[in-house]
């Protein structure tokens, strides 16, 4: 009988991957490649992961990312509005500037679960939309770039939109994210 490998962070990795293949197939192909993963590898992640999420009695949201990820790299009490939470974050190496973060509340419920650039690495400059490229930037980092930006639903969990403005041509597009992650800009 074959003891499935420990769920770790290149597993996790794995699954960011899964859900980006829908939109950047190459560059997702690559990043599995530097991970020295197959596809088959990169399926099994996902399913195994969609298994605990799932499970009946499977933990809670953020202790199953402490378990997967370990402690995280950083931790910091935020205020957004009248909500107070706690900011976690955990590298990936993937993508070294970026961190993972979840946003808890009091209770221990996860409110949010995305990429974000890590503290005092530098973010992309975004003049205008032709300056966005796939894995390039964070929502939030879109977001400032392009006010007043305005947040979509998105296609599928893990995914969020926004609707942007072109400086100077007044295109309206939309900026479509996996994790936090820009991936597309479609029409608006």
């Amino acid at each position: 009988m074959n003891t499935p490998t420990p769920f770790g962070p290149r597993e996790f990795q794995l699954v960011l991957l899964r859900r980006m293949a829908d939109h950047q197939p190459g560059l997702v192909e690559e990043a599995r490649r530097e991970l020295g993963a197959s596809t088959a590898e990169m399926r099994e992640a996902n399913r195994r992961w969609q298994a605990m999420v799932r499970a009946p009695r499977g933990r809670g949201a953020l202790r199953r990312y402490r378990s997967v990820l370990g402690e995280p790299e950083s931790a910091a009490r935020r205020r957004i509005g009248d909500l107070e939470c706690d900011a976690l974050r955990w590298p990936v190496p993937l993508w070294p500037e970026l961190r993972f973060e979840v946003m808890v509340a009091p209770n221990g419920a996860v409110w949010n679960e995305w990429l974000v650039r890590a503290a005092g690495a530098a973010g992309p400059e975004l003049r205008a939309v032709e300056d966005l490229r796939p894995w390039s930037a964070t929502v939030d980092e879109v977001a400032r770039a392009f006010p007043p930006a305005r947040p979509m639903e998105g296609g599928a969990p893990t995914r969020w939109a926004l609707a942007i403005t072109a400086p100077g041509t007044g295109e309206r597009h939309v900026a479509e994210f996996t994790w936090g992650l820009f991936q597309r800009l479609l029409p608006g």
